[in-house]
């Protein structure tokens, strides 16, 4: 049995990739995705809960089982929530997961043994828990300025078992799943995400003049000041066309009305991940966007489809004070390192 265990959408997402690229004979009349256990650690926000309901629905069609783990409904939770997976964890022979920086998920990889595993995307973090791992260092999330609070001393014998399972061993093999440029360490296998099964599920998309704007949690997650962002958005729209703003699931419900107020923008938010909505259109001919995992993303998903994606930089004046001091860099990384983009300097 494979076990998957997802806390966001598009990790559900990229594990349903994952089971379509399994070599075809290993599939089954019920999908690609049977034999696969996918345990939902379910967040507590709406948007992400609504999210990765409809993906457990197609997950399900795919013949995966999924189970829905309430994982945040109090302090005892999360004890009780690994107790209840503990032997689903014995049988299982590979375990996939989507976020290694997750604590979670860290407590998880303390009793997988010897199991292989993969680790599918979870957004450009991949690519820095990939240089992370490559670097002996370990996994703090690259927005994060100080990680070395009371509640990381506590839980730094975790971390520091989790990043030793992640690490290839003579009993056991490691995979990363990603559409990201990653280098990990030698031992690790990379497999591509191409977005195939996406792409054969939905779509190609119809299309219509002018663009769509992305949005991202970079002012929620401290680094980009709101009002400098709300120009930027303000600058971008003018200058393309733009129509609609598709919100990313963690931003602020009031930055999206003072965008859409300012701006006269639509606010969407999608009931899926982006790249699914893309897929399924109709889309934008051009597809606008700041740093972010869809700039990677999208180009694959939509291939073929004739559409245009943007990534548009962020000038070094926009960053907050809170911003950890490696933010411009890895940003400047997650949109150099883009294939088959436009890239667009930061309105002035």
């Amino acid at each position: 049995m494979n076990l998957a265990f997802v806390e966001s959408p598009v990790q559900l997402l990229n594990v349903l990739e994952w089971a379509h690229a399994q070599p075809y004979a290993t599939w089954t009349a019920r999908g690609p995705a049977a034999g696969l256990t996918i345990v939902v650690l379910s967040p507590t926000d709406p948007m992400s809960r609504g999210q990765l309901r409809r993906m457990a629905e197609l997950a399900r069609d795919e013949g995966a089982a999924v189970r829905w783990q309430e994982a945040r409904g109090g302090a005892s939770a999360p004890l009780k929530a690994i107790r209840d997976l503990v032997p689903m964890l014995r049988r299982a022979e590979r375990v996939v997961i989507g976020d290694p920086f997750s604590r979670y998920v860290q407590l998880l990889l303390t009793l997988v043994g010897d199991k292989e595993l993969t680790v599918v995307d979870d957004g450009t973090a991949t690519m820095e828990f990939a240089a992370q791992l490559a670097r002996g260092e370990k996994l703090v999330r690259w927005h994060r300025r100080d990680a070395r609070g009371p509640r990381e001393l506590l839980l730094a014998p975790v971390t520091s078992l989790a990043r030793r399972r992640l690490a290839p061993s003579r009993t056991r093999r490691v995979e990363v799943f990603t559409a990201m440029p990653v280098e990990p360490p030698e031992g690790i296998v990379v497999t591509a995400n191409t977005f195939a099964w996406t792409r054969f599920r939905f779509g190609p998309p119809t299309t219509f003049e002018g663009a769509d704007l992305v949005g991202t949690s970079l002012v929620e997650t401290g680094i980009v000041d709101p009002g400098q962002y709300a120009d930027a958005v303000s600058a971008l729209a003018r200058a393309h066309g733009a129509r609609r703003y598709f919100a990313h699931r963690r931003e602020n419900p009031d930055k999206l009305h003072r965008l859409a107020r300012e701006t006269g923008l639509e606010i969407v938010r999608p009931e899926l991940p982006l790249e699914l909505v893309a897929r399924r259109g109709p889309i934008g001919s051009t597809v606008l966007s700041f740093p972010s995992t869809v700039v990677h993303t999208l180009p694959l998903a939509l291939a073929g489809a004739g559409v245009t994606v943007a990534v548009c930089e962020i000038a070094p004046e926009w960053l907050r004070e809170t911003a950890a001091p490696r933010a411009q860099g890895f940003l400047a990384a997650v949109t150099g390192t883009a294939r088959n983009v436009r890239r667009l300097p930061a309105p002035a």
